[in-house]
């Protein structure tokens, strides 16, 4: 115990600076060694849980902590060396006070943010439909009253009064609400349009007929321009109490304005499903209006009473493009057919016996019938491989997802890309490939 004391009276013999410095060296000594616990001890248990609510808190919880021993080596190195100038201790108590009630609100934030979605699903039916964000509105307020509180009492450790100030304006408000109240009802729907986020500003949407692109979103009223170059004002109110269809947020992969085209084309029952599956994709990727990823896809989808129908999936990189894109497809389909000898089948009366004039070389046809069939061979086991593949970057950005290390940046991006791969693995299993 001797060399114990020796070694705390030298320490306190050492001059201002010097104990500044043993001060730091210390807190940064701590810092190190629960960063060896968190990384090594703390961080494998998380990993070998099977719960996805540990691996996300786990990255707040370590930084906040770093953040509460850094704030307690401060204060303890400032209390040994100037723990005896009482105004000083009087000055830096609240303000240190303070931060710990605001880093034990932040850490209560997140952890409601973390952990309400995962108390909602454990108690809900299992087999009711869940919607993406329909809890969004319960974690805001939880959230807020929670910060409410904690910047009441950092507050109040500094000196403020915060309620005096509320009472204060009460009564004012109260008159302004009564005075303003589709004002403030449009107000207040805006910060709810705000939360929710049905659409941005440059997405194509439709309310009460009217259809075309979200110009701006104010605090009082949403600006649609439509096709037709009108500029249509919408109170927020009615926004909020109407159906919006957003035809720009079924692009995927972060490009808002990706839309995909559906078509259906009908032939006779006589044709070739190769010859025209493979003559309807080439038209697809010839089309200087759809892009290459994702590719475009052709798929029996029907048979029909009098034809069989083919239905055409691809993407128009730009939804202003949607209708110069279909103009594109019908005229050069309705002349490549002409050219390929594939019939349209329209109502059409025949006479018995009569002789049906024949349009195109059936010898041709024959070899243009061939060549697609060994074509679609390839183009199916493209598919194949496709979807394989799509099933094994599912499972690896899985495995990634599980690392509670990860940025938030990061994760946000395997996130986007696992979105992507589960709706486009959703088309290939549906018959949408």
């Amino acid at each position: 115990m001797s060399a114990v004391d020796d070694i705390i009276d030298q320490v306190n013999g050492l001059d201002t600076w010097a104990q500044y410095g043993v001060g730091l060296g210390l807190t940064a000594l701590s810092l190190l060694i629960v960063r060896f616990l968190m990384k090594n001890v703390i961080l494998d248990f998380v990993k070998a849980t099977s719960f996805k609510w540990d691996d996300a808190l786990y990255r707040p919880v370590t930084q906040r902590l770093y953040t509460f021993i850094l704030l307690v080596g401060v204060q303890l190195t400032l209390l040994w060396i100037r723990g005896e100038e009482e105004d000083l201790n009087v000055a830096l108590d609240p303000l240190f006070s303070a931060a710990y009630i605001l880093l034990t609100t932040s850490l209560a934030s997140v952890a409601l943010k973390v952990m309400i979605p995962v108390i909602i699903e454990r108690f809900s039916n299992p087999s009711s439909v869940t919607v993406s964000g329909s809890n969004s509105l319960v974690i805001f307020l939880l959230r807020a009253a929670v910060w409410f509180g904690g910047l009441y009492l950092a507050l109040d450790e500094l000196g403020f009064e915060l309620l005096g100030l509320l009472a204060s304006l009460a009564v004012f408000s109260l008159i302004i609400g009564l005075a303003m109240q589709q004002t403030l009802g449009n107000i207040v729907n805006s910060f709810m349009l705000a939360l929710d986020q049905p659409f941005e500003v440059g997405d194509r949407i439709e309310v009460d007929g009217h259809l075309g692109s979200v110009v701006s979103v104010g605090i009082l009223s949403t600006k649609v321009l439509t096709i037709g170059e009108n500029l249509v004002v919408i109170p927020n109110n009615n926004l909020v109490n109407s159906t919006v269809i957003n035809h720009a947020r079924g692009g995927g992969d972060g490009q808002g304005r990706r839309i995909s085209l559906v078509l259906d084309i009908g032939v006779e029952y006589d044709e070739d499903i190769s010859h025209v599956k493979y003559t309807t994709l080439q038209l697809l990727r010839e089309c200087p209006y759809i892009i290459e990823s994702p590719e475009p896809r052709v798929l029996l989808n029907e048979l029909g009473e009098y034809a069989k129908i083919f239905r055409l999936y691809a993407w128009v990189e730009d939804y202003s493009d949607e209708f110069v894109a279909k103009d594109w497809l019908f005229k050069n389909i309705a002349e490549r057919f002409e050219k390929e000898g594939i019939g349209i089948p329209f109502p059409t009366a025949v006479e018995i016996g009569a002789t049906h004039k024949e349009t195109y070389n059936k010898q041709r046809k024959a070899t243009n019938v061939r060549r697609a069939r060994l074509q679609m061979i390839k183009e199916d086991k493209a598919l194949e491989r496709e979807r394989a593949e799509a099933k094994w970057e599912i499972e690896a950005i899985t495995e990634k997802l599980k690392d509670p290390e990860l940025g938030r940046t990061e994760r946000e991006g395997l996130e986007d890309s696992l979105r992507e791969l589960n709706r486009v693995l959703g088309m290939f299993e549906a018959g949408e490939g």
